[in-house]
């Protein structure tokens, strides 16, 4: 079972920041703790497309994968295992990753996004190009609101894992980490336009930028990540302090804090035009409008 560590932080002496420094403190300990969220899945390859001289007894894969990433950056993790252990060399020789892909093991309706910011209902097929978290609310919640679902501890999510012919009539973008990589990008510039009214801040962004906020995403580092991301998302005081170094004892070793001093006030949350929000509903539409960041008390009539 492969997993992944997590962090836990100590609080400093009382008094020891600034009101500012502990806004600050706080947003990127909520980002980091968010970021470190991981959810159970149970991957077996489909029975009926075992090569010859597999170990069927070892066709069953557990990982807790990061809430933030997507099922094709797990391949090469999954891939080692079943060739070091299932499958023979045989057929590692022949077996192509880039037609591999899921599909629910519940037969449950999932949602799918297929093309850049729409949305459909797929029978069965798992999306790749939502986030791994967002797979597994989304298939939960929509499990447990059935009327036949028990009320049992949450269990890992049963995926089943096809080695070939992948419904390309169905998918409108291709199972791949590349497809994943530019309907990430994608809805960066989306978020952008909604909070500004321009794509500026994305399409500023060197090319060495735009690739390493990706590969944040691809070798989960958040320091990585957030070293981009802190350039084009809104700080979250009035001025920005550098963050306070947190205590930490993780199973590996994480960088303090990835929230440097940054813009200036023009750059603050409470400036935006909108706040990017998207409501994905149990095995129905997904709704999205302009929310404004200050505005209480008030019913928003979302659309899909």
């Amino acid at each position: 079972m492969s997993t992944y560590g997590t962090t836990r932080h100590a609080p400093g002496p009382p008094g020891a920041v600034s009101k500012e420094r502990v806004t600050d403190y706080h947003t990127t300990l909520f980002r980091r703790l968010t970021w470190e969220g991981t959810v159970p899945l149970e991957i077996r390859v489909d029975p009926k497309e075992l090569p010859a001289n597999s170990d069927r007894g070892l066709e069953c894969y557990y990982i807790q994968a990061p809430r933030i990433s997507y099922l094709p950056l797990l391949m090469p993790e999954i891939r080692r295992f079943l060739m070091d252990v299932v499958f023979d060399e045989a057929a590692a020789k022949v077996l192509k990753e880039e037609d591999w892909w899921f599909e629910s093991a519940e037969g449950t309706l999932l949602k799918c996004v297929l093309e850049l910011f729409k949305a459909v209902i797929l029978t069965n097929i798992l999306d790749r190009h939502w986030s791994i978290g967002l797979i597994y609310d989304n298939h939960t919640i929509s499990t447990s609101v059935r009327p036949s679902s028990s009320q049992a501890q949450p269990a890992p999510m049963r995926l089943v894992l096809h080695l070939a012919s992948p419904p390309t009539e169905k998918l409108l973008q291709s199972p791949s980490a590349e497809a994943c990589k530019l309907s990430f990008m994608g809805q960066l510039k989306e978020a952008d336009f909604i909070r500004w009214g321009n794509t500026k801040r994305m399409t500023g962004l060197r090319k060495a930028d735009q690739d390493g906020i990706w590969e944040g995403i691809r070798d989960h580092n958040f320091d990585h990540y957030w070293r981009v991301a802190s350039k084009v998302t809104p700080t979250a005081g009035t001025a920005r302090s550098q963050s306070p170094v947190p205590t930490t004892v993780s199973l590996h070793t994480r960088p303090p804090s990835a929230d440097p001093a940054g813009p200036p006030e023009r750059d603050g949350a409470y400036n935006v035009r909108s706040v990017p929000v998207r409501i994905y509903l149990p095995d129905g539409p997904v709704l999205q409008d302009l929310v404004p960041p200050l505005q209480e008390d008030v019913v928003y009539p979302f659309h899909e």
